[in-house]
């Protein structure tokens, strides 16, 4: 038999509802399997009760955009695994291959809430690489996953230009052409590979760089798309209506700047690390305000670390500076959990607190955007995977 887990008589905060409300919820399988005012725990056999009453309780906070695992925590350079600078262009590559769940960082990021993140590659590069989605309780990173291939890596802006200036990427409009060229490659070669059909000698050469391309020329990958000033955030839009593909876009600094244009667009938002100084030119417009902005001109906004930029753990504080600039904070709420979610094609599994989806919960003595609200508990897929002891 499943093991069964009650949580009585928490205040919901469901992700999905503006207002919160008491419920007692039933998990079941790692699932929720029944959320409702009363549920009458003697009439289940085998339920282990976690009482909430007088606590509050929320979805497992979802990261849209980090490289959680990638980079180490306290051992610098050699725990780096985040970037790779030997080529602008490494479609090739997928954070699995990267991320250790044994890295201090990750437990921290649990113990702070956050249950699921998107991680991968770095900014460095034209084409990084393969996101993939994870939980944050785990010692194999397979067991872990909740999607390996969640989308593909490309960065506009500063970073590609000033780490590659001396090689072969100079400027904006070499970041965009180079792009370009890799996804038309990538279309000529599966042109090619389907004229070609079974036979394996008419078929052209084996490339690990365009085959890794194909799903998102195939509409089955979205490029996610590190941008900061507004003229990248088009020039990634433009690109993306060339080809035909999905797109998510990440960062967002100008966004307060278009924000018209992007609710037109359409396109998911990721915005931040809001945390800290503008180290860069194309960070001087960086702004708590930029979330609300965003979401109160009808766009689809989550709220990013992009951890180790901001540490991990610190995601519902952010969601809670946003709120203090300006930001609904119901809007805050679905900006770390199901607005994250969706931003990353999890959003079935979740991101929110309903029937069918993971268990996955952060019960709090007050509201975690606040600063020192503590975390009573945390639970993924229905087990307990930290609990604070007074």
């Amino acid at each position: 038999m499943e093991e069964r887990l009650m949580i009585r008589q928490g205040l919901v905060h469901d992700a999905v509802h503006r207002e919160p409300y008491m419920a007692d919820i039933l998990v079941e399988g790692g699932k929720i399997r029944k959320i409702a005012p009363n549920l009458d725990a003697e009439m289940i056999d085998q339920t282990k009760l976690l009482d909430a009453k007088g606590l509050q309780v929320y979805p497992g906070f979802v990261e849209a955009h980090c490289h959680l695992g990638l980079d180490g925590y306290g051992i610098g350079f050699e725990g780096a695994d985040y970037n790779e600078v030997t080529d602008s262009l490494t479609p090739e590559l997928s954070a699995v291959d990267g991320i250790n769940p044994q890295d201090e960082s990750i437990r921290l990021a649990m113990e702070g809430g956050v249950t699921c993140v998107a991680a991968g590659p770095g900014s460095s590069n034209v084409l990084g690489g393969t996101f993939v989605v994870y939980k944050t309780a785990g010692k194999r990173i397979d067991d872990m996953l909740v999607k390996k291939r969640a989308a593909m890596k490309c960065a506009f802006g500063e970073n590609p230009k000033l780490c590659y200036k001396d090689k072969d990427n100079y400027s904006r409009m070499s970041t965009a052409s180079k792009l370009r060229m890799m996804l038309k490659r990538t279309q000529e070669y599966l042109a090619r590979q389907e004229a070609a059909g079974e036979d394996i000698l008419k078929r052209p050469p084996y490339d690990p760089k365009l085959e890794a391309l194909i799903p998102v020329i195939r509409g089955e990958l979205p490029l996610k798309a590190h941008v900061h000033q507004a003229n990248d955030i088009y020039t990634a839009i433009r690109i993306a209506k060339e080809f035909d593909t999905g797109l998510q876009l990440d960062h967002c600094t100008d966004g307060s700047l278009i924000a018209d244009d992007l609710a037109k667009e359409g396109y998911p938002l990721a915005v931040g690390p809001l945390l800290g100084h503008a180290t860069k030119f194309e960070l001087k417009n960086k702004s708590f305000a930029t979330p609300g902005d965003l979401a109160r001109a009808g766009c689809q906004v989550s709220i990013i670390t992009d951890s180790p930029v901001i540490p991990q753990q610190y995601l519902a504080l952010c969601a809670g500076l946003a709120v203090n600039s300006g930001m609904d904070a119901f809007e805050a709420l679905r900006a770390i959990t199901i607005h994250a979610a969706k931003h990353i094609g999890v959003e079935a599994r979740v991101g929110s607190l309903e029937i069918g989806k993971d268990a996955d919960f952060v019960i709090a003595a007050g509201n975690p955007m606040i600063s020192d609200t503590k975390i009573k508990y945390v639970l993924i897929d229905g087990k307990v995977t930290y609990a604070r002891h007074d």
